[in-house]
């Protein structure tokens, strides 16, 4: 329910401005957002001890840019107690942001550290093929295999090493 509401609302961000300025405003608001990680900072949005104009100059303290439209939209955000969804707003912005620039960013799942040369070539492979601007980050976990996941696209392709061994395995089976 809080995505539908937040998209609402980057709806409203995006009508009437311009990309240098909606970028400006999505990285304030992910400024925010980090906020939000905090359990005592939680607390104090959630509280009703705490005044509605001291919770929109807590928030207003974050912003980096005296930017009016982020101000509004805190003040506009307390005024219908909404302040907790700015992190869900920050993530929608942040994909219409990556839609309007054409510029995503993905990650690729491994077990082991790839080289650079080879996250470059698959950045530039896959830039290609989808027409935008990518930038890859490798994650290390415990897949086994490799995994390149862009959010912005849907877009997910794996390839893992069991699931080929079992494909392998069937497909001589078949033969004989």
């Amino acid at each position: 329910m809080s995505i539908l509401i937040a998209k609402k609302y980057v709806k409203a961000l995006t009508i009437d401005s311009d990309i240098s300025k909606l970028s400006q405003i999505n990285e304030d608001l992910k400024l925010i957002s980090t906020a939000y990680a905090n359990d005592k900072f939680k607390e104090i949005i959630a509280s009703v001890d705490v005044k509605a104009n001291e919770k929109v100059d807590l928030i207003n303290s974050f912003i980096q840019s005296q930017n009016s439209t982020l101000t509004n939209l805190v003040k506009l955000l307390s005024d219908n107690k909404r302040l907790n969804i700015i992190p869900t707003i920050s993530s929608e912005l942040d994909k219409e942001v990556s839609k309007l620039t054409n510029s995503y960013v993905g990650v690729i799942y491994s077990n082991e550290k790839l080289e650079d040369d080879y996250v470059s070539k698959l950045e530039a492979d896959f830039a290609k093929k989808f027409e935008c601007k990518l930038s890859l980050i490798n994650e290390i976990c415990d897949y086994d295999g490799i995994k390149v996941s862009i959010d912005g696209l849907g877009v997910e392709i794996s390839f893992a090493k069991n699931i080929f061994k079992a494909q392998m395995i069937e497909h001589i089976l078949q033969a004989v």
